[in-house]
């Protein structure tokens, strides 16, 4: 490591600190299914008419010019970008570059044991931990061994146990309860 000059050790310091939270954003976004309360961009490369921001409403739908209403949810961002372009190509476009990004996931529930119950905005890299921290931490009387994730991705909202290290996902519900000492 001596050898190497330092401005080039910092930027290679830099990247690698860098490189595993883009990672994990990346995946999230490549995975992940639009659902109502999501807000998503899509722009269209070279029409400023056709790039808007928009959220998903509770039927699952958005609003878009020239194709009228299309059903986005459960889809992923790709599978929007190649719906977005196949109805552009049907009559307006000859060939749209279309990018979709997810600009706001649905919120995280906090309640039980902490101090202000409530929704909090979704961020990649959210853990169990962060999450109480935004809720303004843990009462007294909350217990740190009581600590349950219900999925939004689980049909059946059955409570799994978490640590503080747990990871969050959109939509899901973190509640603490209490210790009897």
């Amino acid at each position: 490591m001596t050898d190497m000059p330092k401005p080039v050790f910092v930027l290679l310091a830099l990247i690698a600190a860098l490189v595993p939270a883009t990672g994990w954003s990346d995946s999230l976004a490549q995975g992940y299914r639009l659902v109502p309360g999501d807000l998503i961009s899509i722009q269209v490369f070279g029409e400023s008419d056709l790039s808007v921001e928009v959220r998903i409403t509770e039927r699952g739908v958005i609003s878009y010019p020239f194709l009228g209403e299309i059903r986005l949810e459960g889809l992923s961002s790709a599978e929007v970008e190649e719906r977005v372009a196949e109805g552009l190509r049907a009559g307006y476009l000859v060939d749209p570059r279309v990018n979709v990004a997810i600009l706001e996931y649905r919120p995280v529930y906090v309640n039980g044991a902490v101090s202000q119950p409530n929704s909090i905005p979704y961020t990649p890299g959210l853990t169990v931990r962060k999450a109480l921290s935004m809720a303004g931490g843990l009462t007294e009387r909350a217990s740190d061994n009581k600590i349950y994730i219900v999925s939004a991705a689980d049909p059946t909202s059955t409570p799994l146990k978490a640590s503080l290290d747990s990871p969050v996902r959109p939509g899901d519900t973190i509640s603490v309860g209490e210790s009897f000492f």
